[in-house]
């Protein structure tokens, strides 16, 4: 027989205790700034190429673990690169209230 989803089952999972600094989940977002300034192993501040990576920090509440990031080229690719990295991982976000003044019930 099928499993039917009910609100205690499947909407509302498990809780458990956070201390302060482990309660979100952080995405982290770099940008390579190799071969900008002349000279070997040094920088210009503050700039940096239109690719990188994005990752995202291991937090045992949540249980994420590192893993390899994942790369983008160009800026126009970092929110699909994120939204990749979030269903590898098993991230459920969910809409909040002005998310969906504009989103339709399905």
């Amino acid at each position: 027989m099928p499993r039917t989803a009910t609100p205690t089952t499947d909407l509302v999972p498990e809780s458990r205790e956070a201390e302060h600094g482990q309660k979100m989940i952080e995405v982290k977002i770099r940008f390579w700034t190799d071969a900008i300034a002349t000279a070997q192993g040094q920088v210009v501040p503050k700039h940096g190429w239109t690719s990188g990576v994005v990752r995202i920090k291991s937090n045992p509440v949540h249980g994420i673990v590192d893993h390899d990031p994942i790369i983008f080229n160009t800026l126009a690719q970092v929110p699909a690169k994120i939204e990749e990295l979030l269903i590898r991982e098993g991230i459920v976000l969910r809409p909040t209230a002005r998310t969906r003044r504009y989103q339709r019930e399905a």
